[in-house]
C-alpha cells in the first residue's frame, strides 16, 4: 500500500514538482484542493485551476525547489524552500514558505508566503 502519511504526500509533491511531472503532482492534491497566498487570496481551486498554474511554471528551464527545512505537526506539513526560477531579468532564487494540510492522503489546502528574491549572477561560458 502506498504511504499516505502527510510527510510522504508532501515529499511526493516536492519530487513531482522538481521532476516537472504534472500528472504525479496532481495525484498529491485532492480534486477540490485550494491554494492560497498565506493569510490572503485564493490562488487556485481544484485540478482545473491548479494544472495550468503548474504547466506554466514548468516551462522555466531552471525551476527547482530545494528543501531547507520541514516540520510536521499532525496533518500539517510546513516546508521552507529555496526555489530557482527564471524571471525576465535572469535566474533568481526565491525563498518560499509552504504550508500543506493533508486530508485522506492528499493535499487539501496549501498556503504560500514568498520571501526574499536574489538575482543570481549571469552564467559564464
Amino acid at each position: 500500500m502506498e504511504d499516505t502519511s502527510p510527510l510522504a504526500v508532501v515529499q511526493a509533491q516536492l519530487d513531482a514538482f522538481n521532476a516537472k511531472d504534472v500528472d504525479a503532482l496532481m495525484r498529491t492534491y485532492a480534486p477540490d484542493a485550494e491554494q492560497f497566498a498565506l493569510h490572503g487570496e485564493r490562488l487556485a481551486k481544484g485540478h482545473d485551476e491548479l494544472r495550468p498554474r503548474y504547466m506554466a511554471r514548468f516551462k522555466e528551464p531552471d525551476l527547482f525547489a530545494r528543501l531547507l527545512s520541514r516540520t510536521v505537526i499532525g496533518n500539517i506539513v510546513t516546508d521552507l524552500e529555496l526555489i530557482s526560477r527564471n524571471f525576465p531579468e535572469g535566474l533568481d532564487t526565491l525563498e518560499m514558505l509552504c504550508i500543506y494540510e493533508v486530508v485522506n492522503g492528499r493535499i487539501q489546502r496549501a498556503s504560500f508566503a514568498s520571501g526574499a528574491i536574489t538575482l543570481l549572477p549571469p552564467k559564464t561560458a
